[in-house]
C-alpha cells in the first residue's frame, strides 16, 4: 500500500525551495498530488502544503531524510499522516444548529475526524448526541468559581486524547491556559456583530440598526477574546423585508457553513497559521 502524507512548511523566501523540495521527494520515489504554494511579499514568507504519495518511503525515514533541507532554508515544518483520523471534541452550550450540522456532516462521512466526546455545561443536547452513539459529559459552570469546572474539561480533553477542539456555540470563555496548550488546535465560531453587538440578542440588536449584512466568523482561540486568526468568513444580504427571526435564521445558516468550512480545512491541514494571520489553502 503507497504511503500518503502531508508535508507543510513555513519559512524565508528565497530562490530553490519548490525546486530543492520537489526534487527531494521525487528523489525519494513519491509523488506529488496536490502542490499549494504562497509567497508573503510584504513579510518575505513562503508557505507550503504538498499532498505527497510514495510507496517507498515511511514517515520516520521521511523525517530524516528531510531535515538536512528543513535546516538549510530555516523552515518551520511537519509531515502529517493523511490517512490517519484527527480527534475532535465537540464543545456545546445550549443551541444546537452548529452541533447538528457537524455530526450530520460527520456521520455523512463529508468530516473525515473521529468525535470521541461532546462536552456541554448544559444538558439540553445530551439526547442527540447519544443518539449518534458519541459519549457526552456534562461539566456545569460555576459562574463564581469555573476554575473546577474547566479543570475537568482539561481533564475529559486530555483523556479523549483530542488533537483538536471545536466550540461549537459553547458560551463560555476558556482558561487562557487551555487556550495556551491546545493553541492553534480550538477552532472557535462567532456572528459577525462583535463588537458593536455584543451580549443577548445580537440579531435583535442589529435589526434595530437595519444592517444589511450579516456574517460569521471562524477563527482559531487564544487568550484574546475572538480575535484569534481567521479561518473562514461569509455574510448573508440582509433587508428592511427581514424580520429579526429571519436575521437569526440566515445568521445560523452562516454560521454553521462558516464552521464546517473551517473545521474541513483544519482537518486537511490547509490552514497555515503566522502571528495573527492564516494562510488557506482552500
Amino acid at each position: 500500500m503507497p504511503h500518503n502524507y502531508r508535508l507543510i512548511v513555513s519559512c524565508p523566501d528565497r530562490v530553490g525551495i519548490v525546486s530543492r523540495v520537489s526534487g527531494f521527494i521525487a528523489a525519494q520515489g513519491g509523488s506529488i498530488i496536490e502542490a499549494n504554494q504562497h509567497s508573503d511579499l510584504d513579510n518575505g514568507r513562503f508557505f507550503m502544503r504538498y499532498d505527497i504519495q510514495s510507496e517507498a518511503l515511511g514517515a520516520a525515514a521521511f523525517r530524516a531524510e528531510f531535515e538536512s533541507i528543513a535546516r538549510e532554508f530555516a523552515m518551520d515544518w511537519r509531515l502529517s499522516d493523511a490517512r490517519r483520523r484527527q480527534r475532535v471534541v465537540l464543545m456545546v452550550s445550549r443551541e444546537s444548529h452548529c452541533l447538528v450540522d457537524l455530526l450530520y456532516r460527520w456521520s455523512a462521512g463529508e468530516l473525515d475526524c473521529d468525535i470521541p466526546c461532546v462536552i456541554s455545561n448544559h444538558d439540553d443536547l445530551r439526547a442527540l448526541v447519544e443518539w449518534h452513539g458519541i459519549t457526552f459529559h456534562r461539566v456545569s459552570v460555576d459562574p463564581a468559581d469555573k476554575a473546577p469546572a474547566f479543570a475537568e474539561v482539561e481533564r475529559l480533553i486530555a483523556a479523549a486524547d483530542a488533537d483538536s477542539v471545536v466550540l461549537a456555540r459553547y458560551m463560555q470563555i476558556l482558561p487562557p491556559a487551555l487556550c495556551e496548550r491546545y493553541a492553534g488546535r480550538i477552532i472557535n465560531i462567532h456572528h459577525s456583530f462583535l463588537p458593536s453587538f455584543a451580549g443577548a440578542k445580537p440579531y435583535h440588536q442589529a435589526f434595530e440598526r437595519g444592517v444589511k449584512l450579516i456574517g460569521a466568523t471562524c477563527h482559531y482561540v487564544t487568550q484574546e477574546l475572538d480575535a484569534g486568526p481567521i479561518i473562514e468568513q461569509d455574510i448573508q444580504r440582509v433587508s428592511h423585508c427581514h424580520t429579526p427571526q429571519d436575521l437569526v435564521r440566515l445568521g445560523r445558516d452562516v454560521e454553521k457553513a462558516v464552521l464546517a468550512r473551517g473545521l474541513r480545512w483544519h482537518l486537511q491541514d490547509r490552514v497555515l497559521i503566522h502571528g495573527n494571520k492564516t494562510v488557506v489553502f482552500s
